[in-house]
């Protein structure tokens, strides 16, 4: 691949308000799918093992399943705004292909980054320390 397809982006480009939309995009979604996802997680593990349950199959298939929803929602809530990356995996992709520029790749990471922590604390908020 050509380095003449990266870009850095401009100084502007990060105070632009699409930009700043897109990166609030990223932010919810990452919320979203880290929140849904972790969550049923948690959920299926006091579930099992709370119980004196074993994991089974069926449970790492409710696990995937739940995750497919999670990623799939998290993904139509930003794919018209800035392309519904979610991941900062496939941010970095995006702008190795030269998708987006460089500012625009920091702003997701920050973005993505900063709403799994959110999700996070919200998970430890909503259920108490599970």
């Amino acid at each position: 691949m050509p380095f003449s397809q990266i870009a850095v982006g401009r100084c502007n480009e990060a105070t632009h308000p699409e930009s700043l939309r897109a990166a609030l995009a990223e932010f919810i979604s990452t919320v979203i799918f880290v929140f849904a996802g972790q969550g049923s997680g948690m959920a299926l593990t006091k579930i099992t093992y709370g119980e004196g349950g074993s994991s089974a199959v069926s449970g790492l298939l409710v696990a995937s399943i739940a995750h497919a929803f999670a990623l799939f929602v998290a993904v139509i809530v930003s794919a018209n705004i800035s392309g519904g990356h979610v991941n900062p995996a496939v941010t970095f992709g995006a702008f190795i292909g030269g998708n987006i520029t460089l500012l625009r790749g920091i702003l997701y990471w920050i973005a993505q980054l900063l709403g799994s922590v959110v999700a996070c604390a919200l998970l430890k908020f909503t259920t108490h320390g599970m």
